[in-house]
């Protein structure tokens, strides 16, 4: 991140003071509690927990609040928490396919085992404003906590790629040899070629909205794509350590997640037969809009590998990953709030000094044909050191 310059401590106290008086609004109106936006604004807190990377309900709500509900710098101080946050071993890898279930479809095939599950989804609503709303305290549809509950699935549903697996209509995905580490990209940098693995954790917390307008590219011609939904989950899976001393893993806790398998048409090589290939999101919390737009994006950077034409954005493994990430760019475009009087003054004289040899230059257009061109030199010249300076960074 850039290092901020150090101004007026007097200016920058009063700022601190003016933020938090503005975060609170009208002090005639009830506070909000921690309790309230982890309960009453679960979507939010999802998004947080994704792109902050730390599956915290309660620290992504004091996020919410501490940020005035600025979604990405609740995602900064989450992820700045998460930074001080001791490292005790690496969980076992999450069996999806035995998740709780409050909602799981698919829009491939009308009926699949274990039936339809519309669970809570907005799929449905009229997007009207609902003013009966404005009532505090106003039953929500009439439905009990304990109903809504009682809709979750215990029963592990089949996937929808493992019965199209089974008929070998769709690429396998088998374990690499030796089972390497994926990266951890909390920990070491990122570098290319970048694996498959490193690019999907890199995509499970990368900006939802910047997700969402390259996946929806792939399907407006950028991509070379054509998608379907083969399924989409959303429950609770149980989180396992394999702790050395018992020899077996123990589970340590549950954790909501979205998962979506989307499924593309393949035309097959030399080596391949023709066959649907696969697309993959999964992120904390309830986010469908993430998850599929992170399984459009994950097949459109696989277009190399798999032979296809890689002209696009979407196609391009640096460029989306070098952007997808909101804190970075966040800070990169924030920093031209900061002082740069020094820059711009080099800047502003240079430009004047250019101008100034511009008007003698067409002053002097009767001399010999050299003089124009020592001009056109030292012009050169000049304009080259007007090339903007890089930042130091940290």
């Amino acid at each position: 991140m850039y290092v901020a310059v150090k101004g007026g401590e007097r200016a920058i106290l009063n700022s601190y003071r003016l933020v938090d008086a503005y975060r609170r609004g009208d002090p005639s109106v009830p506070e909000l509690t921690l309790a309230q936006i982890r309960e009453q604004m679960p979507l939010a807190v999802s998004r947080v927990m994704a792109e902050g990377s730390l599956y915290d309900p309660h620290l992504a709500a004091l996020a919410l609040k501490q940020a005035a509900g600025d979604q990405i710098e609740a995602v900064f101080l989450l992820r700045a928490y998460r930074t001080t946050l001791a490292r005790f071993g690496y969980t076992a890898p999450l069996d999806t396919g035995a998740m709780r279930l409050r909602r799981r479809i698919s829009s491939t095939f009308k009926d699949v085992p274990g039936g339809q599950v519309l669970g809570p989804t907005y799929d449905y609503t009229q997007r009207l404003l609902d003013f009966s709303l404005e009532a505090e305290g106003a039953a929500q549809a009439g439905i009990a906590t304990g109903d809504a509950d009682a809709t979750e699935q215990v029963q592990p549903m089949p996937r929808v790629t493992d019965l199209l697996l089974a008929d070998d209509l769709v690429e396998a995905e088998p374990i690499p040899p030796g089972d390497p580490a994926p990266t951890d990209l909390t920990r070491e940098p990122l570098t290319f070629p970048a694996s498959r693995a490193a690019r999907l954790q890199n995509l499970a917390r990368a900006d939802e909205g910047f997700l969402l307008s390259m996946g929806y590219s792939t399907q407006r011609g950028y991509g070379n794509s054509h998608p379907f939904a083969a399924e989409i989950r959303y429950g609770t899976a149980e989180v396992e350590l394999f702790v050395e001393e018992l020899g077996f893993a123990v589970t340590i806790g549950e954790i909501e997640l979205t998962e979506c398998q989307m499924i593309n048409d393949f035309a097959g090589n030399a080596d391949e037969a023709p066959c649907f290939t696969r697309g993959y999101g999964l992120v904390f919390g309830y986010n469908e809009r993430k998850a599929m737009s992170m399984a459009l994006v994950d097949r459109a950077m696989r277009a190399g590998e798999l032979g296809e034409a890689a002209d696009n954005p979407a196609n391009d493994i640096e460029f989306m990953l070098y952007h997808s990430d909101n804190v970075e760019a966040s800070g990169f475009v924030q920093h031209l709030k900061l002082p740069h009087y020094v820059d711009f003054q080099t800047n502003l004289e240079l430009l004047r000094r250019l101008r100034a040899q511009r008007q003698a230059a067409g002053r002097d257009e009767d001399t010999p044909a050299a003089a124009p061109s020592a001009c056109a030199t030292e012009r050169s010249e000049a304009e080259r050191q007007c090339q903007p300076q890089e930042e130091s960074v940290a």
